[in-house]
């Protein structure tokens, strides 16, 4: 597994640990440092909130709670279906969730280990199909071999954050079947469902899909199969041998057959309680694995709905502030260190202080994004290129074009309140 560019660590106990690091001396540089990190958040706190109206305009045509009424025509919805991709997929991006091919899911599934239920879905039923993961951790899951008599212990992967994007066909391309599957779910044709879960196996993603079907396994299917043929096979013996008699007697009651002998009566009641039993016997199998199918559907569900955190338009919220903190925490971390630096750095240099940072203060491997928190700094100025050296710029500056930043925002500001402002 590659290292991801995800930091998973509270912006605040960054900011903190930045702080007490020790190399910011005074007091005086250290409530600086934290002036310029309170402005950078409150410029991406602002920049994000048009990014989150932004991915609400797009959801509205495709949110599955819309109104079933409403009606849009085939080129707006495929504009708004291309901006809602484009959108999204930006901001989970910045918030460094990184996309899962098709091909790496079913890669994954085929070596499935850490749930007992074979589960089946198929993405031709969707328009898209996206999953998304960010972070991720080992566990030592136990599976039962042998009835339950003994357990094997297998190591796993277990992604910490996976969206999934399903954006469902439109009504006139899917078939009647389709449209009551959906109709059953409550699933309107032509939405988007979009679902956020946390600590899934990567093994265990299709279990995700809206349309997941459980799917007997080998040894299930011969536990219920075997039975169910040695009880058949001495009914359908004696059944064969009696039901030309049946037949007779049939024909007998209906007026087809003058007439019946005692004995050939008797027969076709005992074949009639034969084909009864016979009934009963296929009613009783039916049940069992009715039953059994019921049992791993109430696992898969166990198993995934205690994973799921939000649905659809909730989880703009969630992912907005999560891309704001990712590139707020990239910022702080670039300049405080070519800040402290005693002569430029090259970004190389600047990549391997950080990462070895990180891993020393919080126990975190992780792959900086030294080029995106560069660009970051170079946006508002805060930055200077010697060839390839950089260094950062002194904190009362760093502050005045902050504050300059600010104003561009909001205009109508005479004097930015952000560097007073505290994360």
């Amino acid at each position: 597994m590659r290292r991801e560019q995800f930091i998973p660590v509270r912006k605040a106990d960054l900011l903190n640990a930045l702080v007490e690091h020790g190399a910011l001396a005074s007091e005086a540089e250290r409530e600086e440092f934290r002036q310029i990190c309170a402005s950078l958040a409150a410029i991406y706190h602002y920049d994000y909130l048009d990014a989150l109206e932004r991915l609400r305009q797009d959801y509205f045509y495709f949110s599955p709670e819309i109104d079933p009424h409403a009606r849009f025509d085939d080129a707006a919805l495929e504009a708004a279906y291309a901006d809602l991709v484009e959108s999204f997929g930006s901001v989970l991006k910045r918030a460094n969730f990184v996309e899962l091919s098709h091909a790496e899911v079913e890669a994954a599934h085929r070596q499935r280990k850490a749930m007992r239920v074979k589960v089946a879905a198929s993405i031709d039923d969707f328009r898209e199909i996206r999953f998304f993961h960010r972070g991720h951790h080992h566990e030592t899951v136990e599976i039962p071999k042998w009835l339950g008599l003994r357990k094997e212990a297998h190591e796993v992967l277990v992604y910490d954050d996976v969206i999934l994007f399903a954006a469902t066909k439109p009504a006139l391309e899917i078939g009647a079947r389709e449209r009551k599957l959906l109709a059953r779910r409550k699933i309107r044709p032509g939405s988007v469902l979009i679902k956020y879960f946390r600590n899934v196996a990567n093994t265990d993603l299709n279990a995700l899909f809206p349309n997941v079907r459980v799917v007997m396994s080998i040894f299930d299917t011969l536990t219920l199969g075997i039975p169910a043929i040695a009880g058949a096979v001495p009914i359908l013996l004696n059944l064969t041998s009696t039901i030309t008699v049946l037949f007779l007697v049939i024909g007998f009651y209906l007026g087809i057959v003058a007439a019946v002998e005692h004995d050939e009566l008797k027969r076709g009641f005992a074949a009639m309680s034969g084909l009864v039993a016979l009934i009963g016997f296929i009613m009783r199998q039916w049940l069992r694995y009715q039953r059994a199918s019921l049992k791993y559907q109430r696992e898969l569900t166990d198993n995934i709905y205690f994973r799921n955190v939000n649905n659809n338009a909730g989880i703009f919220d969630y992912i907005i502030g999560s891309a704001e903190d990712q590139e707020c925490k990239e910022a702080f971390l670039a300049y405080y260190f070519l800040r402290i630096a005693p002569a430029p750095l090259t970004q190389a240099e600047l990549d391997c202080r950080i990462e070895q940072w990180l891993q020393a203060a919080f126990g975190v491997e992780t792959d900086f994004a030294v080029a995106d928190a560069l660009a970051k700094l170079e946006r508002f100025s805060l930055l200077k290129r010697e060839g390839e050296r950089l260094h950062a710029l002194a904190p009362d500056e760093a502050l005045a074009h902050l504050s300059r930043a600010w104003s561009k925002l909001l205009p109508c500001q005479v004097r930015s309140p952000i560097v007073t402002a505290q994360i």
